[in-house]
């Protein structure tokens, strides 16, 4: 992380006379099954269009907001928890990684943003979404379908943001602390401070558990300690001209267990105990950007760097250590001009990115990739109709040269139907770790890749009932890629190695999201997909079926209490079974379950409330992946300050 100090200082004095870069939410209003804040009439979107956050109610396509109000209700702690509340979203933990697959998608065709930064892994192309804790007054959007005309190479099948609060959005002092089950603690400090012209913004979280055995019969508890520190502000230095930042430091550590692949072993493809393995994660990200609006507000023009810096490093006494180094570097300009009241925008965006990767056991060669990306988006929104274009080419020094777009209309039939459809097209890069990842005597890999390509399509429809009240959307999506990228077992040896499949893979499915405001301080959000993923006619791994969830909530009058229930259901999935030695390995099916979460909060005092939750209230024992024990019931008991 040699060039962390440079970028921690820019970010840093940025942030210490910073000026507010989005608007604080303010009235409610309701988007696609979630209920949030805004000042505006209509909820934003800050990640739906490259130049400025839109109205939702203009946004063509599939989304999910999540607002601080939903987060604080229910208690959840982990983004990766927040997840499972989203349609079509499938979320699986194993050996210290945690995955999200959307609409039947890989767990590498996500592109994750935090405070707008880029946070995958170039190794893997994956960010480990478990590492991500709720801050006090975090917000999340969830954008499905490919996003790759806008964002490039990672959003094949959709984007997830994550926004830490301002200091404009949140002003003041708070903290949180809570302990429980399996001796864990988890704490949160924040302060936000919003001056004339500036505001700023600094976080902590940590989370520290002993955690429990994840070995069908094991033992060895597997537990993890992770900490972050943010930051973000921005300052307006004159009219219409402003400068921003936001810094993150990331830094996890924990146990894990390995999967036997000892051949003729009798625990043969079974997660077993593995006293001595472990792991240690840091990452560094940063960004510094600039923005202009000229003719007032009519022209804007908007420059910013960002960089991200991840160093793992596993230690597997019995197994295969590894510790590589991945590094991103990104410049991105972005100017648009408004025509007409807004009626019409015309966006052009180009981004220059250099990733890098080191595999420091294997090899001291450091691998490079440069990207240039040029976009240009043109978008109508009428009193009836909305219209999206984008297009975007991309010139990469080691694949051939891609073309990507992504076309979208939305109908407001009547004041409360609106129809949507969207059409587009994304590409998925082969990651340094599927080009050049090694384990001796294990993994080789395959230089020769060729990049993933996908089309997808979906039509949908919001119907609002009982004046507003209620809202439900139903949405159909349709998705084919090319090339996929699979692992295989060649003979002689069986040494796994990456390649592309000669044939293409599907997913199709159905969305459904219901939001209810049922009076009496009670309010109910609910989510169903059905998701129908093969390759070939063979469903895919851990992708299942059917994935529901519902939450109710009740708050009494000026939230003197609050109580929350939440049922989650993950469907059947198929996974890989490599207890019986054959290679490539024969599928297996996961069994369904259903998660109980219940929470309650009281105010203490102006300011202060106790709050306690239990996680899996029915104990149900479940398998995300094969042979991999997800953890039973928890409670956990807290307390928290805001002034």
């Amino acid at each position: 992380m040699k060039s962390k100090t440079v970028w921690c200082g820019a970010a840093l004095a940025a942030i210490a006379w910073s000026a507010p870069v989005w608007a604080q939410a303010d009235a409610e209003s309701e988007a696609d099954g979630v209920i949030y804040l805004t000042e505006r009439p209509v909820p934003i979107l800050v990640t739906a269009s490259r130049d400025m956050p839109i109205p939702v109610s203009e946004f063509t396509g599939s989304l999910t907001l999540i607002t601080p109000e939903q987060i604080d209700r229910r208690q959840i702690r982990d983004i990766a928890d927040v997840l499972r509340d989203v349609p079509s979203v499938a979320v699986s933990s194993v050996a210290g990684q945690t995955q999200i697959r959307m609409r039947g998608s890989e767990a590498n065709h996500v592109l994750v943003l935090v405070d707008g930064i880029e946070v995958s892994d170039p190794n893997n192309g994956e960010f480990d979404i478990g590492t991500l804790q709720a801050e006090i007054g975090s917000r999340l959007e969830v954008l499905r379908g490919p996003q790759s005309a806008l964002y490039g190479n990672d959003a094949v099948a959709g984007v997830v943001a994550y926004n830490a609060a301002s200091g404009r959005e949140l002003s003041g002092f708070s903290a949180r602390i809570e302990g429980g089950t399996n001796s864990t603690v988890n704490g949160a400090a924040r302060y936000g401070y919003r001056g004339d012209g500036w505001d700023a913004a600094l976080s902590a979280t940590v989370v520290s558990t002993e955690g429990e055995p994840n070995a069908r019969n094991g033992t060895r508890d597997i537990g993890r300690d992770s900490y972050t520190i943010s930051g973000k502000g921005a300052v307006e230095v004159a009219d219409g001209f402003e400068l921003r930042s936001a810094l993150r430091y990331v830094e996890t550590e924990g146990e894990f267990n390995d999967q036997d692949f000892g051949f003729g072993s009798p625990t043969q493809g079974f997660v077993i105990d593995s006293p001595g393995t472990q792991y240690e994660n840091q990452a560094f990200y940063a960004l510094v950007g600039a923005r202009f609006e000229a003719l007032d507000g009519a022209w804007i023009h908007d420059l910013s760097a960002q960089v991200a810096d991840i160093d793992r490093n596993t230690v597997a006494p019995a197994g295969f250590p590894s510790e590589t180094e991945s590094d991103r570097f990104k410049a991105s300009y972005v100017t648009a001009y408004d025509f007409g009241g807004n009626d019409h925008t015309v966006t052009f965006a180009a981004d220059y990115e250099v990733e890098g990767f080191n595999n420091v056991l294997t090899f001291d060669d450091r691998r490079e990739i440069e990207n240039v990306g040029l976009v240009g988006e043109y978008r109508y929104s009428g009193e009836r109709f909305d219209f999206a274009a984008a297009v975007r080419h991309d010139i990469n020094d080691r694949f051939q040269d891609a073309t990507t777009f992504r076309i979208g209309a939305g109908m407001r039939v009547t004041d409360t139907t609106r129809l949507r459809a969207a059409f587009g097209t994304g590409v998925k890069n082969p990651t340094f770790g599927e080009l050049f990842g090694f384990f001796d005597g294990v993994f080789v890999g395959n230089p020769n890749l060729q990049p993933e390509e996908s089309t997808s399509w979906e039509v949908g429809v919001d119907q609002d009932f009982v004046r507003g009240a209620v809202r439900v959307s139903l949405t159909y999506f349709d998705a084919e890629l090319e090339n996929e990228i699979f692992t295989a077992f060649p003979p002689p040896d069986f040494i796994q190695t990456p390649g592309n499949r000669a044939t293409d893979s599907t997913q199709r499915g159905v969305e459904l999201a219901i939001a209810a405001q049922l009076g009496s301080g009670f309010s109910f959000n609910g989510a169903y997909s059905f998701v129908d993923a093969e390759e070939d006619g063979v469903e895919e791994v851990r992708r299942p079926d059917h994935l529901a969830s519902a939450v109710l909530n009740w708050a009494a009058p000026r939230d003197d209490f609050s109580a929350n229930l939440a049922v989650r259901y993950h469907g059947e999935a198929q996974d890989s079974d490599f207890t019986v030695g054959a290679f490539p390995a024969p599928q297996t099916t996961l069994d369904d379950y259903v998660l109980v979460n219940v929470n309650a909060r009281v105010k203490l005092a102006e300011g202060i409330d106790a709050f306690g939750r239990v996680e899996n209230l029915l104990d149900e024992t479940y398998e995300p992946v094969f042979t991999f024990v997800a953890p039973g019931r928890a409670a956990l008991i807290g307390i928290e300050a805001r002034f």
